[in-house]
């Protein structure tokens, strides 16, 4: 099987340092996955949340699109409910015609935000579905004849369609993305539920009947982490999976903590963090690359899909950029 890699990557703040060094992190990592080998590049948008550098993930795109010159750059995703669409479709517009048509714009439904930040952000005019579709039509010049904004043209004139992605982790997202003729993204990263295949299949049948004219481009993202060996990719998932159960179950303003300081702290989790401790660990791909690479073809295979998205968190830099540098390295992605 010949799969394409890609990254998500979500600006964790590591080591320690100061907010802003995530963003520079990111570039860096990019510019290392370029060399790597790998397909595509995504940028997550995360507000108000502690341990994660970017809420911007359009001035992101546009920072790794000016420090990489092949690999494709794209947001992963603008979380579209807080936002006009039209100001989206310009901005990505704007970004293509920079950047070479390199671009690729990722949307999603959550709020990625804390309570307070989705309160600041709240933006009314219309829901997900009908920013997605006004987007899309704005971007592709298909806006219909009856609507108000039918002769509305996106600056610059004379730009290549930026491609869109749906994300999400649900046959609802999928369905959505089928009936407007969007990529989707799977992303199995997000939570501990039980994963179907048939979320895939049920997009590319939507797409098949809506849109005849386009082809389906579905992608899995899984959260991965690979190490000299097993224990080692254990310790280091350590610091992701700590941070969500406090995260998503107390919730906590921690930042990342190190793997070290995780080991102590896990003893006094109850029962039950205890419990969502494990089931977030076993929920991600963690081994030596030659173990991670035929865990991801072999989900690759049963969801029917040729572009893989890998998503890894952790305290150290060094640790996630070697992460990258093994998988990139068991898959050959530099022949």
């Amino acid at each position: 099987m010949s799969l394409k890699l890609s990254v998500l990557d979500q600006s964790p703040i590591h080591d320690g340092k100061e907010d802003k060094q995530g963003l520079f992190d990111t570039i860096n990592l990019a510019k290392t996955c370029e060399d790597l080998g790998y397909h595509r590049y995504l940028l997550a948008e995360h507000h108000d949340t502690p341990g994660y550098a970017s809420c911007a993930p359009e001035v992101m795109v546009g920072a790794v699109a000016s420090a990489t010159s092949k690999i494709r750059v794209g947001s992963g995703g603008v979380m579209l409910n807080h936002y006009n669409s039209f100001k989206v479709a310009e901005t990505f517009n704007t970004l293509s015609a920079l950047y070479d048509n390199r671009i690729d714009l990722g949307i999603g439904r959550a709020s990625g935000a804390s309570y307070l930040a989705t309160r600041a952000l709240y933006c009314t005019n219309a829901d997900y579905s009908q920013k997605a579709y006004e987007l899309i039509n704005y971007l592709d010049g298909t806006t219909p004849e009856d609507s108000s904004f039918h002769e509305l043209n996106l600056s610059p004139k004379g730009i290549d369609s930026t491609p869109v992605f749906l994300l999400g982790s649900s046959d609802g997202s999928s369905s959505l993305a089928g009936y407007l003729g969007a990529g989707y993204i799977l992303a199995l990263f997000i939570g501990t539920h039980e994963r179907s295949p048939n979320i895939i299949k049920d997009y590319k049948k939507s797409f098949a009947s809506a849109k005849a004219d386009k082809k389906p481009n579905a992608m899995i993202a899984v959260a991965c982490i690979c190490a000299n060996t097993k224990e080692e990719a254990r310790f280091i998932a350590s610091t992701h999976s700590y941070w969500k159960v406090q995260a998503f179950r107390h919730p906590s303003r921690d930042p990342l903590l190190s793997p070290k300081t995780v080991q102590d702290r896990i003893k006094n989790l109850s029962f039950e963090d205890k419990a969502y401790y494990e089931e977030t660990m076993n929920s991600m791909i963690l081994g030596t690359a030659k173990e991670c690479k035929e865990q991801i073809e072999a989900l690759a295979k049963e969801y029917d899909v040729e572009e893989v998205v890998v998503v890894n968190v952790t305290y150290s830099f060094e640790d996630r950029k070697n992460s990258y540098e093994l998988l990139a390295k068991e898959f050959n992605l530099n022949k």
